[in-house]
């Protein structure tokens, strides 16, 4: 598992592309808070705080991530090299965790080099460091356990066909619904009674919570619960090639 893990690193890093994401995700963050003039922008603020970032980031990572996963179990299956995985002594659990936890080694990094705003801002407060601490860890924590949860959503877009482009769409779709669906449908006001129910099934409830640097185990459990679901989907459709053979 371990040795799959690694090559699943390697294999990102090998190609240009994964450079890209990376600094495509980074470079419109940088300039969305410290150059452009708009409302995410940090200097025009007035107070110290990185909560553009944090409404950035989620949006951002709707198109990030699936770049990311299009490739994980599409090219695999292309390529014809799906078969000789299945070959290795590794379950379809092993094998999705090992590409579940590259993904997310990803979003990892991908975030870190943000922690430079952070210090900047730390720095520019006035007086130095007057800035909520808390609020910055929970929004990390919380940018952490989405992108893991875009992660495992894009995983099963990617073994449900041999086409990255594909891949790629199909998660950006379910990602859009998964963050933004259930909020559309509270916003709408149709349920009545249950429109407070039906916005606490959407990701974006839940990293808000989180955001407030209060980490409520029912919002950990629903993050972790939604990357249980796709997981055991993702297996469910590698099984069904098993089933069709």
């Amino acid at each position: 598992m371990f040795t799959l893990y690694k090559k699943e690193l390697g294999s990102f890093f090998s190609s240009l592309m994964g450079y890209l994401t990376i600094i495509v995700f980074l470079l419109l963050n940088g300039l969305m808070l410290w150059v452009f003039n708009s409302d995410f922008n940090i200097m025009d603020y007035g107070y110290a705080g990185l909560d553009g970032l944090f409404l950035i980031g989620p949006f951002l990572f709707l198109f990030l991530i699936p770049a990311i996963t299009m490739r994980m179990f599409s090219e695999e299956k292309k390529n014809g090299t799906i078969e000789l995985l299945f070959t290795k002594p590794l379950s379809e659990y092993q094998i999705i965790f090992a590409k579940l936890l590259a993904g997310i080694t990803l979003v990892f990094i991908s975030i870190l080099p943000t922690l430079v705003y952070y210090v900047s801002v730390y720095l520019l407060g006035d007086p130095i460091g007057n800035v909520d601490t808390g609020s910055v860890v929970g929004s990390y924590i919380g940018l952490l356990f989405l992108g893991s949860a875009f992660v495992s959503i894009g995983l099963f877009s990617s073994v449900l066909t041999n086409n990255q482009i594909v891949a790629f769409i199909i998660a950006i779709l379910l990602s859009v619904f998964c963050y933004l669906g259930f909020e559309t449908l509270y916003n709408m006001d149709i349920f009545g009674s249950l429109n407070l129910f039906v916005r606490s099934l959407g990701m974006r409830y839940h990293y808000e919570s989180i955001s407030r640097g209060v980490i409520d185990t029912r919002d950990v459990l629903y993050f972790l619960s939604i990357i249980a679901l796709f997981v055991m989907l993702t297996r469910l459709v590698l099984q069904s090639r098993k089933w069709q053979k």
